[in-house]
């Protein structure tokens, strides 16, 4: 079936980033409303002019926009509301068009949040954190959000004091990780992604000390460190898991109706498995 919408009522949904033509959203996003029978589509746009968005976002009607690279900070002073999670995390990567008044709120940490709760739970278990970039803000808050405690890897130490300061967190230079442990590490670093996929953030001989292992990155769908942890005995969860979740807090917050995440989860492994 195709994913191009031939009625009037249509309701039109967006991704705004640049770039933009290597997203799996559009193609998660439309299974899912094929799988609801919602009269609706998904396009990305690759923008350039954050304001002229917007303004067309409210121009043509557009119901709902995810927020990607460079804009999930960006976008905040052109929104009516944010919600107190996204203004803590700095971010916001889900954007409702409620007849011209424009609402954002952060999904990302309630994807992450999600796919550690159904393998184990967050309360009082130690996490170590790789990075402390934007993706890192939104994993530290759902860990405290959770119960848990999280320790920031860092190369970069302005950043890291800042999350720091914010959070109350401890971090830690990279040069000193091999000296951690915790019950979980998280990479929420861009190392390892297509198509760097021989790549790791840390040397496989640092994983046996953590029961599990997750990647923030879901293409590859098992990254290298995935890899090596898995054969070094830890338990692994892949970034797929928060890419599904996440985009199905957006689908509920646009539509108000819960998505099929079995559909939007095999329409991703799919192409992921064929373009392997």
């Amino acid at each position: 079936m195709t994913d191009f919408c031939l009625h009037s009522n249509c309701e039109i949904y967006a991704l705004f980033g640049n770039p933009v033509g290597h997203s799996l959203s559009p193609m998660m996003h439309n299974a899912a409303y094929r799988g609801m029978k919602l009269q609706a589509l998904y396009v990305p746009f690759c923008v350039n002019d954050l304001a002229d968005a917007v303004r067309g976002m409210k121009a043509l009607g557009i119901h709902g926009a995810s927020i990607t690279i460079p804009f999930k900070t960006a976008i905040m002073p052109f929104l009516n509301t944010v919600d107190d999670d996204a203004r803590i995390i700095g971010a916001v990567n889900t954007v409702a068009n409620r007849d011209g008044v424009l609402e954002g709120i952060n999904t990302d940490w309630i994807g992450l949040t999600h796919a550690i709760q159904s393998q184990f739970d967050i309360a009082g278990r130690t996490f170590t954190i790789l990075g402390a970039g934007g993706a890192a803000r939104a994993v530290v808050f759902a860990i405290i959000k959770g119960g848990g405690i999280p320790i920031v890897v860092y190369r970069s130490e302005g950043k890291a004091k800042a999350l720091a300061i914010q959070f109350q967190c401890a971090t830690v230079p990279f040069s000193e990780f091999h000296n951690l442990t915790g019950d979980c590490l998280i990479n929420a670093t861009p190392v390892g992604m297509s198509p760097h996929i021989d790549e790791s953030p840390v040397s496989s001989r640092n994983l046996a000390r953590y029961s599990w292992v997750m990647d923030l990155i879901y293409n590859p769908l098992e990254t290298r460190l995935l890899r090596d942890a898995r054969q070094a005995g830890c338990n692994t969860i892949s970034g797929l898991d928060m890419f599904i979740y996440q985009g199905a807090e957006q689908i509920k917050f646009w539509t108000g109706i819960e998505p099929p995440l079995n559909t939007m989860r095999n329409a991703v492994r799919k192409h992921l498995e064929w373009i392997r």
